[in-house]
C-alpha cells in the first residue's frame, strides 16, 4: 500500500465516474447527484456502462487471482489519462491501494500504478482537485457522519466529507461517540461473521441514534445499507433504536 503523501492534480476538463456496485444497484439516483456535483464543479463526466466490481470481495476472500481477472477488466474500461472518480472510500481504497499490492512485481505493474494515481474518492476529489464550493439548497437542518473503515482509514476522506458539509450553513454536523468504529459490515466479514458483525452494528446504531441529528450521512452504500437495515429491524422488533434517519 501506498503510504506517500498525495500531491493533487490541477482540475481536469473531464474525469469518468466509478459508480460502484453497490450505487448502481440500490442507489442509482445518489450516482446521478454524484454526477451533477463534479459538473457544477466545473468539470465533463464520462460514465462507462460495463463497469461492474472493482474485486475487492474476492480480494477480501482471499481469492487474489480472481480479483487480479476483475481488477484488469475494470482497468481496461478507462483507457484516456482522467482521473477516476469513486463513489465509496471502500472502493476506492482497493482500486488506490490495493491494486497496487495485488500487481506488485508483476508485468502490468508500472500500468496498474498509473492507474491507481488516477484514483480519487469523491469528496476527496471535489475539495482537494475542484475546490468546490457549495451553498444551501434547503431547509435548516441537522446531520451525523459515518464514513466507512477504508474511507477513514486507506482513503482518509473523513476529513473532506467534513469540509463539505462545513460549507453548508444551514447544516449542523452533530458528533457520534466512537465516530471512528465500524459499523459491522466489513464487506464479506459480515456475511463470514454475522453474530459479531450483529453485535457491532447494534453499538454503531446506539451511537448515531444518540447523536440526536435528523439525518445520517456516509459516502458508502455498503455501510449505510447494514445501518440502514438494522435501524428497520431494531425499530420492527422494537429494539430501542427507532430513529428514522435520511439518508
Amino acid at each position: 500500500m501506498s503510504s506517500a503523501i498525495r500531491i493533487y492534480p490541477a482540475k481536469p476538463e473531464k474525469v469518468y465516474v466509478y459508480a460502484t456496485c453497490l450505487v448502481d444497484m440500490f442507489s442509482p439516483r445518489s450516482g446521478m447527484d454524484a454526477i451533477r456535483l463534479l459538473e457544477l464543479a466545473g468539470v465533463e463526466v464520462i460514465y462507462v456502462p460495463k463497469q461492474t466490481c472493482c474485486g475487492q470481495p474476492a480480494y477480501s476472500s482471499g481469492y487474489e487471482d480472481d480479483a487480479k481477472t476483475t481488477a484488469l477488466s475494470q482497468m481496461a474500461l478507462f483507457p484516456a489519462p482522467w482521473p477516476v472518480i469513486v463513489l465509496s472510500g471502500s472502493c476506492g481504497g482497493m482500486m488506490h491501494h490495493h491494486y497496487r499490492r495485488l500487481f506488485a512485481g508483476s508485468e502490468q505493474e508500472a500500468v496498474v500504478n498509473q492507474f491507481c494515481d488516477r484514483v480519487f474518492e469523491l469528496t476527496e476529489f471535489l475539495v482537494q482537485v475542484c475546490r468546490i464550493r457549495l451553498s444551501d439548497q434547503g431547509p435548516a437542518t441537522s446531520v451525523v457522519l459515518h464514513t466507512s473503515c477504508a474511507a477513514r482509514r486507506e482513503m482518509k476522506v473523513h476529513n473532506t466529507a467534513r469540509q463539505l458539509l462545513s460549507q453548508l450553513e444551514r447544516v449542523e454536523l452533530r458528533e457520534q461517540a466512537y465516530e471512528s468504529e465500524c459499523c459491522g459490515f466489513g464487506g464479506t466479514f459480515s456475511v463470514r461473521h454475522p453474530a459479531i458483525s450483529e453485535a457491532m452494528v447494534q453499538d454503531k446504531t446506539q451511537h448515531l441514534s444518540e447523536a440526536g441529528a435528523e439525518q445520517l450521512i456516509s459516502a458508502d452504500w455498503g455501510c449505510l445499507l447494514n445501518i440502514n437495515g438494522a435501524l428497520e429491524y431494531q425499530a420492527k422488533h422494537s429494539k430501542g433504536h427507532t430513529w428514522p434517519p435520511s439518508c
